[in-house]
């Protein structure tokens, strides 16, 4: 997708290209249908296309790249203060911070999110979670409601995040390597795009734009039919066992099961969640929940964590 940002294009592949990297589409899916998730962090290696992807996203869903939250941002910057310029000529004139701005552009994008400052991703996560920024400083008294699709990137390698700022994210997805016949399909796919942004009235490009179209429309249906799917007694309870099979420190990981599970039936047009919804997510709310996880150690979710549910989910 060629898209707008401030009106000037942005050569990003446009989203329903995009080659491999299911559960991490899936997750920015469900959170987009039912916000209240609380946002995705995403963990994978450097070149795993973990920003493509998510500018696609924002395009798709919004027309517009994200709001991206830069490595040494302050507090002025994040929640708003007042513009230099205007105070040099003697006059206060508030500036916007970048979290309304992601409430007008509809996501927050935060690259290497275990390298901020611990501070600061408090404040954001604090936000997130109650919808609510207030802002109380020199001048300034203010209390705003704001929106947005949070979304988290960090490369294991360079660093980890406390546990206590890992459990708000609402959802955890690691990129996955791609085989060596997706391998070639995103080789032949981004140089094909490459070449067609160049041409005036692509039909390869106007095919993906009507793709993209088609899966913005389904993931806005799928969020207005949220409220409407019944999450019954039986499959909330099996959302609290599978949570304790897995080791899940806390209770958080239990309720974003079924709110990711929720989201997923609601994708998919079912009336009411099924087990099959809840086995689906339980990765994407739990990975970063288990023990190992909160330790600092081992984010990945395999073989040992399906173990432990298959007599649950027979």
């Amino acid at each position: 997708m060629i898209g707008a940002a401030g009106g000037t294009p942005a050569a990003i592949l446009p989203y329903s290209r995009v080659v491999g990297q299911d559960e991490l589409k899936l997750a920015l899916e469900l959170n987009f249908i039912a916000p209240g998730i609380g946002g995705v962090l995403i963990a994978g290696q450097r070149g795993t296309a973990k920003s493509t992807v998510v500018r696609a996203f924002a395009l798709m869903t919004g027309g517009r790249l994200p709001v991206t939250l830069p490595i040494n941002a302050t507090d002025d910057r994040v929640l708003g203060g007042w513009e230099l310029d205007a105070l040099m000529r003697g006059e206060a004139k508030r500036q916007t911070g970048l979290l309304e701005e992601a409430h007008e552009k509809g996501m927050l994008y935060v690259d290497e999110v275990n390298l901020l400052d611990d501070h600061i991703v408090n404040i954001i996560l604090d936000v997130v979670s109650t919808g609510v920024l207030s802002v109380q400083r020199e001048g300034i008294d203010t209390e705003t409601h704001v929106s947005f699709g949070l979304v988290g990137t960090m490369n294991p390698e360079e660093g980890s995040l406390r546990a206590q700022l890992l459990d708000r994210f609402g959802l955890m997805v690691t990129t996955s390597e791609l085989d060596t016949g997706e391998r070639h399909r995103m080789i032949t796919t981004v140089l094909t795009f490459e070449e067609e942004r160049d041409v005036p009235g692509s039909d390869w490009l106007r095919t993906a734009e009507e793709e993209n179209r088609q899966q913005r429309e389904g993931l806005l249906a799928a969020r207005g039919r949220l409220t409407a799917v019944r999450l019954g007694t039986d499959v909330s309870r099996l959302c609290a066992e599978a949570a304790a099979r897995t080791g899940a420190v806390g209770q958080r990981g239990d309720l974003l099961v079924a709110k990711a599970a929720r989201a997923l039936a609601a994708k998919e047009g079912a009336p009411r969640v099924e087990p099959r919804h809840v086995r689906r997510v339980l990765p994407f709310a739990l990975r970063h929940r288990r023990p190992d996880s909160v330790h600092g150690s081992e984010l990945s979710w395999g073989p040992d964590e399906e173990a432990a549910l298959d007599e649950l989910f027979g």
